[in-house]
């Protein structure tokens, strides 16, 4: 792929992400969209069928280099509880970096059409199992307790990552490494015997 044709559907993102993250997924039209991008309406529908996919690019592809670490970490080297540590410190920093498209993205989720609102939850499910499963790999282990299950302690975990973006400032007190670190050791120490 040449640079000129990445470098459209990349402007796209970054002009719905700035204008979404300002004024709200309905706030903000496809001409905003295209007259900040700097490109045309016809060009918007060449790579994105409507703004609802635009709003599930911004998502996706957070979920993909996500789920991708993710892979490489369950995989890597480690004890089971080692890699869930630094599993879950990842999850915290990635989201942390692309906090613009983690907060659009809860907040408007539930204005998206049923197809796209139904890929994201078939990655953010497939995301959340590749992560139970690194649990159960620590509880089968011994590692990590198995009267806790491990539905619940994802379900716990995932909803404070999700809502980083209603407190977390990067001016604050914490550092992005601080809260992941944090958010890991909290998930492991309440796995742990």
């Amino acid at each position: 792929m040449t640079a000129t044709r990445t470098a459209v559907p990349d402007r796209l993102l970054a002009a719905a992400t700035q204008l979404f993250a300002k004024q709200g997924y309905d706030g903000t039209s496809v001409a905003q969209i295209v007259d900040a991008a700097g490109v045309t309406k016809g060009a918007l529908y060449h790579y994105f069928s409507s703004k609802d996919e635009l709003l599930h690019e911004v998502y996706a592809r957070v979920l993909r280099l996500q789920s991708r670490r993710l892979d490489e970490i369950a995989d890597g080297p480690g004890t089971p509880a080692e890699r869930l540590h630094a599993a879950a410190r990842d999850v915290v920093l990635t989201s942390i970096a692309n906090l613009d498209d983690t907060t659009i993205f809860q907040r408007s989720v539930h204005l998206l059409g049923p197809e796209p609102r139904e890929r994201v939850r078939q990655g953010r499910r497939a995301y959340h199992e590749r992560f139970r499963e690194m649990v159960h790999d620590g509880q089968a282990s011994g590692e990590l307790r198995s009267d806790v299950h491990a539905d619940l302690a994802v379900s716990y975990f995932f909803g404070a990552v999700h809502h980083l973006g209603s407190w977390y400032r990067p001016a604050g007190a914490l550092t992005a490494e601080d809260v992941g670190r944090q958010f890991a050791d909290l998930l492991l120490r309440g796995l742990t015997w």
